[in-house]
């Protein structure tokens, strides 16, 4: 299924004191310390992620993977597109920079999703109502404007 075809779930946004370019390190290493916690690779096992380990290039490009995430687009400073499937879902996380002045840019995370079947919207029910995604991706984007701006 293509990206652009999943239904959009939701998008945050954090703006960074920062250019584009020099966020983007921090991105990925936010990206891949967040999914590369003790219990994700289990978790992402325990509903059959396509892809349930890390493999591939690093920093994180093209084709890598991330427990539950295969890399579909790394183009750094702009954009990282990350698309899984399991059981319950099929989904993309897409990470955007771009540049809003002089230093400065924004950080855009969108999640798009299909959750198939009964599973599947019983899932969407306990990842979206317990607002745990939200959390996630909000701490993920702080992590990354903290790390960014200190270094900047």
């Amino acid at each position: 299924m293509r990206i652009d075809t999943l239904p959009h779930v939701d998008e945050h946004a954090t703006v960074i004191e920062a250019e584009p370019e020099e966020a983007w390190p921090h991105l990925v290493h936010a990206v891949e310390t967040t999914f590369g916690r003790p219990g994700t690779g289990a978790y992402a096992r325990l509903v059959s992620a396509a892809d349930p380990v890390a493999s591939g290039p690093r920093p994180l490009a093209e084709g890598s993977t991330i427990p539950g995430f295969r890399v579909a687009t790394a183009i750094p400073g702009r954009e990282l597109t990350l698309r899984g499937s399991h059981r319950f879902s099929t989904y993309a996380l897409v990470f955007r920079l771009e540049q809003t002045g002089p230093g400065r840019s924004r950080l855009r995370a969108e999640t798009r999703a299909v959750f198939p079947g009964l599973a599947g919207g019983l899932y969407r029910q306990l990842l979206l109502r317990s607002g745990g995604h939200v959390l996630g991706v909000r701490r993920m984007l702080a992590a990354v404007r903290r790390s960014a701006e200190r270094r900047s």
